[in-house]
């Protein structure tokens, strides 16, 4: 056997990357490790739940097939993602009027519950206790949730009930500081409030604006290490803040859509999903275009109406597959804190 045949065998036998991945922008070995592996997806409690497949199956012989409507352990329309600090995993489920909890550590399923229903829930963020924070688009308000599901309160409300906000959408919570970021999209604004609900800053101003620091129907917010970004969806481009509100950079993103999710890894990659042309496009923090990854389809790594991102420990992407009705995790590599997802 020749060494060119040996060559051309080993090339013909390597494992193909999940999904497409191009490299515009990108150059060198170092930036093509960067792309997500993927780990697994999930789509109902069936995924969580740790079960014996053969009495699975003699359960379906007995209760017969499955009913047509789907079950409501099972993802309809998922939104958004995030995690807590115990890693289990909240999901939006818009068509649903709920928020899944997935709990693969201790193989759980359960959902957030409370005497107010949601009807749109569009964001959702957890703090430093487990509190978690649901922004509802129909109700124009945030809803409140201890760390074991149950709900305590309207983040802000104004005197005789009515909401503070205009078009909530979506929120997230600084790791370090607690401080709550709220996008409203009507307003053209990015609020800041503590725990309580008192508004502790604002940015953009009411009829929207393209300056520095100023918004055109903001719908994505993440807040990591000391920075708040910004999805400045109505001028396509992404915008950088610190933790104070005072801007620091921005950078185009074309292909913004309505459902467009947006998250940020360790490295400070930034991350922006596009439903339509069922991709995630990766910028590095100067808003270089690295590369992209994802293709339209139903297999692993492949999307169709790809939305809301959530980066986990640093390096574990999640991503909503909403017409897929699933999620799913991919392990971002060559990251220092890379430990496995």
């Amino acid at each position: 056997m020749t060494q060119s045949f040996v060559l051309v065998l080993v090339f013909m036998l390597a494992p193909a990357p999940v999904g497409r991945a191009s490299t515009s922008g990108a150059s060198g070995p170092e930036k093509a490790t960067t792309r997500p592996v993927f780990v697994r997806h999930f789509a109902s409690a069936q995924d969580v739940k740790r079960e014996h497949p053969i009495l699975n199956r003699s359960l379906d012989i007995i209760a017969g097939p499955k009913d047509a409507e789907p079950p409501s352990d099972a993802l309809q329309d998922p939104s958004a993602i995030t995690t807590d600090s115990k890693h289990r995993i909240f999901v939006t489920d818009i068509r649903a009027g709920l928020v899944h909890v997935f709990d693969f550590a201790n193989s759980t399923y359960s959902r957030l519950r409370g005497r107010e229903a949601l009807r749109l829930p569009s964001g959702v963020a957890a703090d430093r206790d487990g509190n978690v924070y649901v922004s509802d688009s129909a109700l124009q308000t945030v809803l409140v949730y201890d760390s074991s599901g149950k709900f305590i309160r309207p983040l802000k409300k104004m005197k005789g009930g009515e909401s503070y906000f205009d078009g909530v959408r979506g929120i997230a919570v600084d790791p370090r500081t607690d401080r709550i970021y709220v996008c409203d999209k009507f307003r053209h604004m990015v609020f800041a409030l503590d725990q309580k609900g008192r508004i502790l800053g604002r940015n953009g101003k009411r009829f929207g604006g393209d300056g520095p620091g100023e918004f055109r129907s903001p719908m994505q917010v993440v807040a990591r290490a000391g920075e708040i970004v910004v999805l400045d969806s109505g001028n396509y481009r992404v915008q950088i803040l610190d933790a104070s509100g005072r801007f620091v950079k921005a950078f185009r993103v074309p292909d913004i859509q309505n459902g467009s999710g947006l998250a940020m890894d360790d490295a400070g990659n930034i991350y922006v999903s596009d439903p339509q042309l069922n991709h995630v496009q990766v910028f590095s923090h100067d808003g270089q275009l690295l590369y992209t990854f994802g293709e339209t389809g139903t297999g692993a790594g492949q999307f169709n109406g790809v939305s809301g991102l959530w980066v986990d420990s640093g390096h574990c992407l999640y991503a909503a597959d909403t017409n897929n009705k699933r999620v799913q995790l991919f392990e971002l590599g060559a990251l220092p804190s890379s430990g496995g997802c």
